[in-house]
């Protein structure tokens, strides 16, 4: 039980560890960062009272329509709109928050707290859970909310930094949560065409979002202070 707790939480510990050293010109403090990752964990509780809701209200009938509300209403919709509320409360007048890469650090922080907890759940199910889906978990599931988190952090610091902030401020949700909708409508469909479309989505996933952390560490005001 230990062992597994312990790969739980394993692929979290090392993609904020990540995120931390990417941020080179001008660090986070680590406190503010340990609030993102805690109000990401404790929105799981509303996150589920939600899903629950939502779930007892899924049309029936058509398995492509109950697929399509799971994906992006239940699981998606919820999930992305508790990070950026989270997002937006936290820093969005703090003034920590003085350069674009920012954005992507404390969303990917609030994301993977909340993805954290979900890990544990599903890693540690005496039904659904053991090594199997700590290591699949650990490669798609984990990252996949990074990477989502990755997405609305880099719109969100545009927002914050560019004008048109409003349209950038819807972006920064519609994005992730878009990603997040096909990630999951495709693995509950698990319709044997679209699985093989799931892994080049996957890279797309990562290739554009180590395009956007790249960008936005390009674009720091601290690059040549240091």
């Amino acid at each position: 039980m230990l062992t597994l707790f312990q790969l739980a939480l394993a692929p979290v510990i090392i993609t904020c560890f990540y995120i931390y050293i990417r941020d080179k010109y001008e660090k986070e403090p680590l406190r503010l960062l340990l609030l993102g990752l805690f109000f990401g964990l404790l929105i799981s509780t509303p996150i589920m009272a939600v899903e629950i809701l939502l779930t007892n209200i899924t049309p029936e009938g058509n398995h492509l329509r109950e697929t399509l509300f799971t994906a992006f209403v239940v699981a998606a919709g919820t999930e992305e709109f508790f990070k950026y509320l989270v997002l937006y409360f936290l820093i969005w007048k703090n003034r920590n928050f003085n350069e674009p890469f920012d954005g992507i650090v404390y969303a990917v922080f609030i994301s993977l707290g909340f993805a954290g907890l979900e890990n544990i759940l599903y890693v540690l199910n005496p039904y659904l859970g053991g090594f199997q889906t700590a290591a699949a978990r650990a490669v798609f599931s984990v990252p996949g909310h990074a990477l989502f988190g990755v997405s609305m952090g880099y719109y969100y610091a545009i927002a914050k930094f560019n004008q048109n902030k409003k349209s950038m401020l819807i972006t920064a949700f519609f994005v992730p949560w878009l990603f997040h909708g096909i990630y999951d409508f495709i693995l509950i469909l698990n319709n044997s065409l679209l699985m093989i479309l799931f892994v080049p989505f996957v890279l797309y996933l990562w290739i554009q979002g180590m395009r956007k952390m790249k960008e936005h560490i390009q674009q720091s005001p601290f690059k040549y202070k240091n």
